[in-house]
């Protein structure tokens, strides 16, 4: 492993563990409610396009087994379920209060998807279990190099992995529009939807956790680096978020 990546996830784990450990779920119990409305809030409208163009990168077969990685409100897999309802759709998420929301949601499009609480770094699967991974809008929030090591053991060889998220822009003058965007908008959405003490004290965590994050070409070395094959990495809006796709070999 480059000790680029190493010093990279020291950093963060310095900056963020106190925040991973006894702030972040309180937040997501809180945002669950309005957590899909504030993300086309805060994207301008722009989520759907964002959601389907993703989508459009995930490749899936009748009967696949799928795990939805810090799946939320299920967005993704009932999605998926929609284009190909064979599929076999798992989804962990360390919030009780977004699956929650998630299986009200999956019940009334008529989708079961198993659902897991848990801690996305030890995943409770089996190795070589699943045939796609997809994982969304929450890498930042995460330990990299343990999440990312999870996701290989339990694909199947030629297993594919799906992910976006926000990105840490490449370009340094967008780095420092899209941080000065990012600190208005978490400030909005906070006053706008209410949101309740654990929120408000991670305003700033929100706008840290991009800006100690990875831009698109470093996430696709860094997937190479950890073994995965076949690694494509695609910005848009600017390099402020990222689509990638790997296999396991």
């Amino acid at each position: 492993m480059n000790s680029r990546y190493i010093e990279k996830e020291g950093a963060r784990s310095r900056a963020f563990d106190a925040i991973w450990a006894n702030e972040i779920d309180a937040v997501f119990d809180d945002v669950a409610s309005y957590y899909d409305r504030a993300n086309v809030f805060a994207t301008l409208g722009l989520l759907g396009h964002l959601r389907r163009s993703f989508l459009s990168t995930i490749e899936v077969h009748p009967g696949d087994k799928v795990l939805d990685v810090c799946a939320g409100t299920n967005i993704i897999g009932i999605d998926l379920l929609k284009r190909e309802p064979s599929l076999d759709v798992h989804a962990v998420d360390r919030s009780r209060a977004m699956q929650e929301v998630g299986g009200r949601v999956a019940r009334g499009h008529g989708f079961h998807i198993k659902s897991y609480i848990g801690d996305v770094h030890r995943l409770p699967f089996a190795d070589n279990s699943f045939d796609v991974v997809t994982l969304q809008w929450a890498t930042r929030h995460l330990r990299v190099l343990e999440v990312l090591s999870e996701i290989n053991r339990i694909l199947k060889p030629g297993g594919r992995f799906y992910h976006c998220d926000m990105l840490k822009p490449a370009n340094q003058l967008v780095e420092k529009a899209y941080y000065l965007y990012l600190t208005a908008c978490v400030g909005l959405i906070s006053w706008a939807f209410r949101s309740k003490a654990a929120a408000l004290r991670c305003r700033r965590y929100f706008v840290d956790a991009i800006r100690l994050f990875y831009s698109t070409d470093e996430f696709s070395r860094l997937l190479t680096e950890l073994g995965f094959e076949s690694v494509a990495g695609k910005s848009v809006l600017l390099g402020t978020v990222a689509f990638h796709q790997a296999r396991k070999p």
